[in-house]
């Protein structure tokens, strides 16, 4: 068509499962519905906190791994925003002055 070449929009997303997840994401969502289905066998459910604390291990994962438009999930966000706070930033001078050669090093 007129030489032009159409790339899809997201081409990762065919790695993942179901168009979605990660492997570690089913994992640990998986783990979080099995952490609440243990609570909910071994504790009683009389009391609404109690039940809440009971389900809030499936609720925890589930906000973790759903899907968020821009990035792959709430997860992803959180790792890069503790990676972004807890490495060294460091940015180099590129500006309209750069090669011209007008900010010079200091000599120590």
């Amino acid at each position: 068509m007129y030489d032009n070449y159409l790339i899809p929009a997201n081409t990762k997303r065919g790695k993942l499962i179901l168009g979605w997840f990660r492997p570690f994401d089913l994992y640990l969502f998986g783990g979080g519905i099995l952490v609440t289905f243990i609570l909910i066998a071994f504790l009683p459910l009389s009391n609404a906190l109690v039940a809440v604390l009971c389900l809030s291990p499936a609720i925890v994962t589930g906000f973790l791994v759903m899907p968020v438009p821009h990035y792959h999930n709430m997860l992803v966000i959180i790792q890069e925003g503790y990676e972004f706070l807890t490495t060294r930033q460091r940015y180099r001078w590129k500006g309209w002055c750069w090669k011209s050669g007008v900010i010079k090093k200091k000599k120590r």
